[in-house]
């Protein structure tokens, strides 16, 4: 069921606890999720962050695993801990999607765009672009249904996630002109490189990437490696890295992209990128992610990072870890906020279990952006332009930023948050940075 994407950030381990039969007569449902209660309980009194300040509970008084970490979480801090069945973890790991592959927000003027599109949707190859008005859907304007935050009646207009599922869709595209376009709910593989080009500013060639999920396929890896190849052959000055609607994912990408942004600039020899920080009584666990050598490595003057408050938990990651020896300037609005991390616990072909476990801290021990981590420079998410139009807000925001070397003094308020839906997992839109 969509509901309001919240992204944050997530930190993954695959931990497969090692759970079998021993009988031929298996449990039942019920018994599971008691036998799952119990498991969660011993992990959260081990493994949790934030394990010395957690409620002190009875965990025969709840009858499964959901209940339980409810009641175990340490609220002050914690929205971030979870638990996800087995099955839609794994096809969600794999870049699995059913959907129209598209991302829709409100504007300022109340109109529902679509903000992102993969290549790959259905929408896609029929002219659909970031930008293009949603008139409606079925017959219903969806605007004031997200306006008014009835995601209820936004699911039954758009009705449920599954391959075949037609909708009728009436769009306004950047000529004013309406378009009717039916199009069928299907399974394809996500894109995670939505968009790269290179810009030629005055101040020389520039990088620009929109980068959505640090996915970790063979396909996300050779889309990655391909932008990177592309901006070392064309010399890049300059990069400008667009993360405004990435949620995180694998640590380990994230580690390989700050790799290729930091290559040729002096870093340190195995220098950490980031750091994992356990519970007092994990300490034995803390480890760090540094800088690995890359055939792709960047010679860089400036980098500059689009933010929204939809940039979660490895994307953070990267723009602290990176900040440590970089300058590095963010455009846009405030991150989500969630400098701590999970790993994934699996029990038996059920549940993953993905609580708290770690904070994450760059190579200056500089973290703790429970707050997210705030722009140089506010600039509203101009959802009327495409990624690549040099009219769009925030990259217009920053050519200004790399041709003059100053931010403008325009737009210097934070940008009042507007509504929006994703079709991605609700586990996924709450964030996640995911270790390899």
């Amino acid at each position: 069921m969509m509901k309001r994407a919240l992204f944050t950030t997530l930190v993954l381990v695959l931990i497969i606890s090692s759970c079998r039969k021993d009988n031929d007569n298996p449990p039942d449902d019920a018994m599971i999720d008691k036998i799952a209660r119990d498991s969660l309980y011993n992990l959260m009194i081990d493994k949790y962050y934030w394990n010395d300040l957690m409620p002190v509970v009875t965990k025969d008084n709840y009858d499964n695993p959901y209940d339980l970490l409810e009641a175990m979480m340490y609220k002050p801090v914690d929205r971030y801990s979870y638990i996800q069945d087995y099955d839609e973890f794994v096809a969600s790991m794999a870049g699995d999607f059913v959907g129209h592959g598209i991302l829709i927000k409100i504007d300022e003027e109340g109109n529902a765009r679509i903000a992102l599109i993969y290549s790959r949707s259905p929408l896609y190859s029929q002219g659909v672009r970031r930008g293009w008005i949603i008139k409606s859907v079925n017959g219903v304007d969806i605007a004031p249904l997200l306006i008014s935050n009835d995601y209820e009646s936004y699911n039954r207009v758009m009705k449920e996630s599954k391959a075949g599922i037609t909708n009728q869709f009436l769009f306004e595209n950047p000529e004013g002109i309406e378009v009717a376009i039916a199009s069928t709910k299907t399974e394809f593989l996500l894109n995670s490189v939505i968009h790269y080009d290179t810009l030629h500013l005055s101040s020389g060639i520039t990088g620009h990437l929109v980068y959505d999920y640090f996915m970790y396929t063979q396909e996300s890896e050779a889309e990655l490696s391909a932008a990177f190849a592309f901006f070392k052959s064309n010399n890049i000055k300059d990069l400008i890295l667009d993360l405004r609607y990435n949620p995180g994912g694998m640590l380990s990408t994230a580690q390989k992209i700050a790799s290729f942004i930091a290559g040729d600039v002096p870093v340190p020899y195995n220098a950490p990128f980031i750091k994992l920080i356990y519970n007092n009584q994990n300490q034995r666990e803390n480890s760090v992610f540094p800088f690995m050598p890359t055939i792709y490595p960047l010679s860089l003057t400036k980098l500059v990072v689009l933010t929204t408050g939809q940039t979660a938990s490895a994307s953070e990651a990267l723009i602290n870890g990176l900040s440590a020896f970089l300058d590095v300037i963010c455009i846009g609005d405030t991150t989500y906020g969630k400098p701590v991390g999970m790993r994934t616990y699996a029990f038996r072909q059920a549940y993953y279990f993905l609580p708290i476990v770690f904070k994450v801290a760059n190579r200056n021990d500089e973290g703790d952006f429970y707050d997210g981590i705030p722009p140089d420079k506010y600039v509203i998410d101009d959802i009327a332009h495409d990624f690549d139009d040099r009219n769009e807000l925030c990259l217009r925001e920053a050519i200004h930023f790399l041709e003059t070397g100053e931010l403008s003094s325009k737009g210097l308020y934070p940008e009042i948050p507007q509504p929006w839906v994703s079709e991605k997992p609700e586990w996924i839109r709450n964030g996640l940075s995911l270790i390899q």
